[in-house]
């Protein structure tokens, strides 16, 4: 019988999974199946929300037809049960059950377990997690709720019939949804990663904007990960909404978030000259407070600590603090763990704020952090928007003294090289500190700045065997003396080489420390680029030892990982470079983790300290061959450029990326199921990506590096970082200029002239512009031609030549016309219609935009399908049919709404307003301008100033184009 095999003489169905927690899906032995009528499909979905339980003949009939079913309505939900069984079972004998739809208790159930539905899963997830929450594991919780709420493909059952849809079990679905996001958030904000639940936080609150509890729980989310500024302006957006549509004030809960964000001391500030520097509305400043965690058993170094404390003790108040802070030593001395413990015993007395960032100075890498990048970082932290940060480090570093004027700051810089590397980074204003570490002493701070210089040494004996006391219990240190002193010979005093030794004596507590030291004095090693000649053992032996103790395969990746050149890696990625399963690598990795060989900093992120970076490093290249490390570091710079690939056409399916050919065998790239997990992805590898960008080009790797610079562009553009962009696409086009390769070069200067536009260079944007026109013209490649032209046509508009525009897109359309694919063909007839709307042609540009929609309907792209869209409308409002504006608005902001533009989505509102307005509905317009200006906000977009000026002067005369709906170029 087809769809049936026959076990130990009895008949077993085929292996069935179903999927509710979103479009209804189901699968039968890994195929997936049609689906039938709607009706049959809101059966099935009302068997899957009942997980398991039988479900009575007359609720069904309920669901399918509400309150006036026909009389034949119990014949047809047999008709529906039995064709469903058939579905699921083809050849199933007549009139028999089968095995998963099944007859009982009044109705009719779905047989379905944890393996088969997923929304069993996700509440056996929800269930462990907060089993792990109870057992003080926040970290495991926030992993096993991430894994629940990934589940979710949209709200529950989304393409059953909406009166179907409506019915109770329905809606409590989506009310445990809502409850594990705000669990998540919790769980997040003690664990101290509160970025992982701020995207789902941020779904929530739009489908929910009333929901105090969750809108609490997303400002705190804001203010933890530095976003301050946007936490409060969340908080105003609501109390408004509240009390426009409810007519009451904000809760406990919400008051409570509000007082947290202002840390109950900060005041709102306005910037020098009556304005923010960086273009954001006057409000008060963020509160970061990026500190890493303090070490739990940090021990020792209390002369070091006493100097240090005593810099701010006296008479000297906080608000008259001006102090740089030096602190040197060799590398694995604890200078960053001394660093963090004082940072945080002063925390309180810089209530403003604490910011961090590693500057990776001494990297084995070579990836090192440039100021520009430090300065922007913290700039965004600021909540200073990217198209706000000016060109030029020595403007961003003014910038940056500005947001701190007057305030209380404590900034961290860690692993600075040089005192080059952290000046632009020095606040010179009264009330703040500064705290640097580096290897090197740093005496141009100290004769510049004044700053206080602190070199650390190794610990002494004493406190040596103090920190085996904290990490193995005085009982056991003090059982073996002798062992314990040679340990700490053998150590050179250096803590993280202590570390390492006590975390293998604590994980085999049956091992004498007198076994440990014979092993560890027998063990050599080398790490020649970090000794010093103060140092008094061979650190190298330390770690050599520690590896040893490790099983084959973890030793071996971690020699492999010594070769990756980012700042922190996954599992996938180091599955790839060791070419080993993922599932097998985890366990590696928590190996090595176990060992204190790498640190798992963030969930599911790894990182060396840098010292184990270059032992890993020399190790590799010691163990193994040129040909064994040219062909890891290819499976993991190939795992990296088919993810990025994947996910640029994932966010942006029509974009213009250069093609990559087949990938090499072996390639593993990490499987996104989605728009929004390729965006996650993008964002979480994002400071790896531009670190294998760099290391491709200096390792004669260019082809690499030109075409994972292709495939991050949309990224880079939809994610406003124009100033990376240009970084990554002038190292990609001197990668194709030494491949003399006119394609690469080609899509590199298109590529490095569209982020010129962004950031405001349109003159080199043109310059460069011509020369791709020249190149895609000698290359015959009329679809890249045709690319370039839309880009200057942008260009043009920029410029107020609009009817240069108008050429050039029209040149556009006419060249994808003879061969572009249709989907380009249809954005190029939407950007000709925009250009004659400009032009006040606009019966023109409707014509060319119902055309293009027509099209765009056909291909499913709903971007394309809403900037279409909102084209057709402005074009009817300025012929007067407001009607039809609005109708064609709407539509807009719904398919906006659908594939998450947000910005996008507020320009389509502010023009919805505008018709309002012009018809006279002024509560109209006010109400959807105080939509977009909450977007605005929320992005802390520098239009959202406008939109306050719209809603401030209502009659008077306003830019209807402040947000151009013109297609990007």
């Amino acid at each position: 019988m087809p769809g049936w095999e026959t076990r130990g003489g009895t008949v077993a169905p085929e292996p069935v999974r179903f999927a509710v927690l979103g479009p209804v899906r189901v699968w039968r032995a890994g195929a997936e199946l049609e689906l039938g009528r709607p009706q049959e499909r809101a059966l099935l979905a009302l068997l899957l929300v009942r997980a398991g339980q039988p479900v009575a003949v007359s609720e069904i009939v309920d669901v399918l037809w509400g309150r006036r079913p026909p009389d034949s309505a119990v014949n047809v939900v047999r008709r529906h049960v039995g064709s469903l069984r058939r579905l699921l079972e083809p050849g199933l004998p007549t009139r028999a059950t089968g095995h998963w739809l099944l007859r009982g208790g009044g109705g009719y159930r779905l047989a379905t377990d944890g393996d088969s539905l997923d929304l069993l899963r996700f509440r056996a997830l929800r269930d462990e997690a907060q089993r792990a929450a109870s057992d003080g594991a926040p970290a495991r919780a926030v992993e096993l709720l991430t894994e629940a709420l990934s589940l979710w493909q949209g709200p529950v059952a989304s393409q059953i019939p909406a009166q179907a849809r409506a019915h109770a079990a329905f809606g409590s679905l989506d009310d445990e949804r809502l409850a594990a996001v705000k669990e998540s958030a919790d769980v997040a904000l003690r664990a101290g990663v509160p970025d992982v639940a701020l995207p789902r936080l941020r779904e929530a609150a739009v489908n929910c904007p009333l929901d105090e509890p969750l809108l609490a729980r997303l400002i705190l989310a804001l203010a933890a990960t530095g976003r301050g500024t946007e936490a409060l302006r969340t908080y105003e957006a609501v109390s408004a909404r509240l009390a426009d549509e409810l007519g009451i004030d904000p809760g406990p809960e919400l008051r409570d978030a509000h007082r947290t964000v202002l840390g109950d001391t900060a005041a709102p500030v306005i910037l020098p000259g009556s304005a923010d520097p960086a273009g954001v509305r006057a409000a008060s400043l963020p509160v970061p407070t990026q500190l890493p965690y303090d070490l739990p058993t940090f021990t020792g170094r209390r002369a070091e600590l006493d100097e240090v404390l005593a810099l701010l003790s006296g008479d000297a108040r906080p608000a008259e603090t001006v102090m740089i802070s030096a602190i040197g030593g060799m590398a694995g001395v604890g200078k960053t763990t001394l660093a963090v413990h004082w940072a945080h015993r002063v925390a309180d007395r810089f209530p403003d704020g604490q910011l961090y960032v590693n500057l990776r100075g001494f990297d084995p890498s070579g990836a090192v952090m440039s100021p520009d990048e430090a300065v922007r970082g913290f700039l965004d932290t600021l909540g200073v928007p990217p198209e706000r940060v000016p060109r030029g480090l020595d403007a961003q570093a003014a910038l940056y003294r500005s947001m701190l004027a007057g305030r209380r700051f404590l900034v961290l810089l860690d692993n600075a090289r040089d005192a080059d590397h952290v000046r632009p980074l020095l606040h010179g204003t009264p009330g703040c500190l500064t705290i640097v570490t580096s290897r090197n002493q740093l005496p141009g701070l100290v004769a510049a700045h004044g700053a206080h210089s602190l070199t650390l040494r190794q610990l002494g004996t004493a406190e040596a065997r103090e920190l085996l006391v904290r990490r193995l219990g005085a009982e056991r240190v003090s059982a073996e003396p002798e062992a314990v002193a040679e340990i700490t010979a053998l150590c050179a005093g250096l803590p993280l080489a202590l570390a390492c030794v006590a975390a293998r004596a604590a994980t085999h507590p049956h091992f004498t420390l007198s076994a440990i030291a014979a092993e560890l004095r027998e063990a050599h090693g080398s790490l020649d680029a970090f000794t010093r000649a103060d140092t008094s053992a061979d650190v190298g032996a330390v770690f050599s030892w520690t590896s040893r103790a490790l099983s084959p395969a973890a030793a071996r990746l971690f020699r492999l990982l010594g070769l990756h050149p980012g700042p922190d890696f996954t599992a996938p990625a180091a599955a790839a470079l060791a070419g080993l399963a993922v599932r097998e690598t985890r366990l590696l990795l928590t190996e090595l983790s176990g060992v204190h060989l790498v640190n798992e900093h963030v969930p599911g992120r790894y990182a060396f300290h840098d010292l184990l970076r270059a032992h890993a490093a020399e190790l590799a290249h010691s163990r193994h061959g040129d040909a064994e490390r040219r062909d890891a570091v290819n499976r993991l710079f190939d795992h990296y450029l088919y993810t990025a690939h994947a996910a640029g056409l994932l966010i942006a399916p029509y974009a213009d990326a250069m093609p990559l050919a087949p990938a090499p065998e072996g390639t593993c790239p990490q499987p996104l199921a989605d728009d929004e997990r390729a965006l996650a992805w993008l964002t979480a590898e994002y400071a790896v990506l531009l670190a294998v960008v760099d290391a491709a080009a200096t390792s004669g790797r260019d082809r690499l590096a030109c075409l994972l610079v292709s495939s991050l562009e949309r990224f880079f553009d939809r994610q406003g970082h124009w100033h990376h962009w240009a970084a990554a696409q002038r190292t990609a086009l001197d990668a194709a200029l030494r491949l003399s390769d006119p394609v690469m070069e080609a899509h590199g200067l298109r590529g490095l002239a569209r982020v010129e536009g962004r950031l405001g260079l349109h003159d080199e944007a043109a310059a460069h512009l011509e020369r791709a026109l020249e190149a895609f013209t000698e290359l015959g490649d009329d679809v890249g031609r045709a690319t370039v032209h839309r880009s200057l046509a942008w260009e043009s508009e920029q410029r107020g030549d609009l009817h240069g525009a108008l050429r050039h897109d029209q040149l556009a359309l006419d060249l994808l016309r003879a061969v572009g694919g249709r989907a380009a063909q249809a954005s190029a007839l939407n950007a000709v219609g925009w250009s004659h709307a400009t032009l006040g042609e606009y019966r023109e540009a409707l014509r060319h935009c119902v055309e293009a929609l027509a099209v765009l309907e056909e291909l499913g792209d709903l971007v394309g399908q809403a900037a279409t869209w909102d084209s057709i409308a402005y074009a009817h409002h300025h012929l007067g049919d407001h009607a039809r504006a609005l109708t064609g608005y709407r539509n807009a902001l719904a398919l906006y709404q659908d594939v998450g533009v947000p910005a996008e989505e507020a320009g389509s509102l502010v023009r919805i307003g505008d018709t309002h307005r012009a018809t006279g509905d002024h509560e109209a317009a006010r109400a959807a301008w105080r939509s977009a200006l909450t977007l605005l906000t929320d992005l802390a977009h520098p239009d959202a100033d406008r939109v306050r000026t719209r809603l401030e002067e209502l009659g008077e005369p306003h830019d209807e184009r402040f947000l151009s709906c013109a297609p990007p170029c």
